[in-house]
């Protein structure tokens, strides 16, 4: 399921990163990789905060959407 339709609190490991090549680096680079853990902190709008190692990052639902979990 995407990282979009997560509930607030449940760590999840990541299964795969969609999208096109320059969005897989950038999430990638943001700490989205395949096996990693992420945590939703809270789902405001049209964004969704997450907790990725050790960081809060904050992602808008399109990106969160290409996230699988």
């Amino acid at each position: 399921m995407p990282l979009s339709m997560v509930s607030a609190g449940e760590p999840m490991r990541i299964k795969r990163v969609g999208g096109k090549a320059e969005v897989k680096k950038f999430l990638e680079n943001l700490g989205f990789v395949a096996g990693g853990v992420v945590t939703v902190v809270s789902d405001i709008g049209g964004s969704v905060i997450v907790n990725v190692k050790d960081s809060r990052v904050a992602i808008g639902r399109d990106m969160a959407n290409k996230i699988m979990v």
